[in-house]
C-alpha cells in the first residue's frame, strides 16, 4: 500500500514547529530503517515530557511516515488547535464516556488504511523516579493483535531535560539533545490467533514495553529497574503506609494519655 500524502495541515504544523525545535534541541536519531516504507503499523513510544510528542513527531515526520497520535478529545474543539488536530488526522480519545472505545476502533481503521498510529502505552508521563518506562495500558497490544501489524518500539530521551516531567518551566540552557531510537518490530507472533484475554493482553504489553526499555537503556547507557514502576501498586502502598502511620500516631497519643488518666483517677480517690 503506498504512503499517504503528508497533506497541508501536517506540512503547515512542520513549518511552525520545526524551527523552534531545531533551535532548542540538537538531534541524535537512530533506527529510521526500522520504520516501514509501506503499510499500516504502530509505533510504541515512552513518555517523559509534555514536549516529547514534538521531539518524537519531528523524528517520525522526517521518515516520511507521519504519526497519528491518540489525543484527548478536548483538543479537537473549535479554533486553530482543533482544526489542526482534525486536519493532521489525529485520533480523539473520549475518556470515561460511552465513546471511550471509539479511539481503538479509529486506530484499527487507520492501521488498516496503511497509516502509522503512535501509542504512548503508559497513557501518561512516567512517574518512575528515574524516568524509566512504567507499567502500561493494553491499548497498543489490542490494536496490534487485532490487525497483526508491525509494532515498532521507540525510545526517546532529552525532551525531558528541556521540560522535566510535570514541570512548567523550560530549561533552555545548556542546549539539550533529543535522542530518539527506533528498534526492529516487536515479536508478537506467539500471541496471534489466541483469545485476547486480559492476561494475554497484559503479557503482550509487557513484551512491547520491554523492547522500549532496552532501547532506552542503550540511549542512557544505564540499567533500568528490574521491576517497572507501577502507579497503581504505589498508590496501594502509599495508602498502606498512611494507614500504618495513622495507626502508630493514634497508639502514641493513646499511650501518652494513659499516665494522665491514671493520675487524674488517683487524685479523685
Amino acid at each position: 500500500m503506498p504512503r499517504r500524502r503528508i497533506g497541508f495541515w501536517y506540512r503547515f504544523a512542520a513549518v511552525l514547529c520545526k524551527p523552534p525545535l531545531v533551535v532548542l534541541i540538537k538531534r541524535d536519531w537512530g533506527g529510521m530503517e526500522h520504520i516501514p516504507a509501506e503499510g499500516g503499523f504502530i509505533t510504541a513510544v515512552n513518555h517523559n515530557s509534555q514536549v516529547d510528542p514534538f521531539a518524537y513527531g519531528h523524528f517520525q515526520y522526517n521518515t516520511g511516515r507521519v504519526p497519528r497520535f491518540l489525543a484527548k478529545s478536548s483538543l479537537f474543539g473549535k479554533g486553530f488547535v482543533g482544526a489542526a488536530m482534525r486536519g493532521t488526522g489525529q485520533i480523539p480519545v473520549y475518556r470515561e464516556t460511552t465513546d471511550a472505545l471509539s479511539a481503538f476502533r479509529a486506530a484499527i481503521a487507520a492501521v488498516e488504511r496503511g497509516e502509522c498510529v503512535a501509542f504512548y502505552p503508559e497513557g501518561t508521563i512516567t512517574r518512575d523516579p528515574g524516568q524509566w518506562p512504567m507499567t502500561a495500558k493494553t491499548g497498543a497490544a489490542r490494536v496490534a493483535l487485532q490487525t497483526q501489524c508491525p509494532v515498532i518500539p521507540v525510545a526517546q530521551w532529552g525532551a525531558n531535560e528541556l521540560l522535566p516531567p510535570y514541570a512548567k518551566k523550560l530549561h533552555v540552557f545548556p542546549r539539550k539533545t533529543s535522542h530518539v531510537l527506533a528498534g526492529p518490530p516487536v515479536d508478537l507472533t506467539r500471541f496471534y490467533g489466541k483469545e485476547m484475554t486480559p492476561d494475554l493482553l497484559k503479557e503482550a504489553t509487557e513484551v512491547i514495553m520491554a523492547d522500549i526499555t532496552r532501547l532506552l537503556e542503550r540511549i542512557r547507557d544505564a540499567k533500568a529497574p528490574e521491576v517497572p514502576y507501577d502507579p497503581r501498586r504505589e498508590r496501594i502502598e502509599q495508602r498502606r503506609r498512611t494507614a500504618a502511620e495513622t495507626q502508630e500516631l493514634e497508639a502514641q497519643a493513646h499511650a501518652a494519655l494513659e499516665p494522665k488518666v491514671e493520675q487524674e483517677e488517683g487524685q479523685g480517690t
